[in-house]
């Protein structure tokens, strides 16, 4: 997890339009950059469902919302059109920003241990700095929660 008040580490990413996305162009925005393990999963698609939903009031709040998942622009495209989706989603496929945002964590299931993405959240600050985190997010109200925190920050 990354701390409260360091710089948040630089990125590159193709969106689901294979449109390269980097932090340094969205410099003086706050930015939700959230990190989920797979698209078109429960947990997974009521989190980017929600935070579609509140879009319009992250965007009056000078917000950019984008999740990352190590999943393709194929698949996000496909995630984007069958849950009507309006935010921006990331594609990590060599999972280089999974690693620096340190999301990328061995994992247990049913036994069994592999690798994979814990559900983080972060907010970047217009100057680029992390101010506030969430790590193993519970996905119920989660979009409400950062919404909340992004308001205080800014008040």
């Amino acid at each position: 997890m990354l701390e409260i008040g360091t710089k948040a580490p630089a990125f590159c990413l193709p969106n689901q339009d294979e449109t390269e996305i980097c932090l340094r162009d969205l410099s003086g925005k706050w930015i939700v950059l959230y990190f989920y393990p797979k698209d078109n999963t429960p947990g997974c698609t009521t989190e980017a469902c929600d935070f579609s939903a509140a879009l319009p009031a992250f965007e009056e709040l000078d917000a950019v919302i984008l999740g990352v998942s190590p999943d393709s622009p194929k698949k996000h495209t496909n995630f984007i059109e069958k849950k009507d989706l309006t935010i921006t989603l990331l594609a990590d496929e060599e999972k280089e920003l999974c690693n620096l945002y340190d999301v990328w964590k061995l994992k247990k299931f049913m036994g069994k241990e592999y690798m994979g993405v814990v559900r983080t959240t972060y907010i970047i600050s217009p100057e680029g700095e992390i101010v506030a985190a969430w790590d193993k997010v519970r996905v119920k109200a989660h979009a409400d929660t950062v919404k909340a925190k992004l308001q205080e920050l800014q008040s």
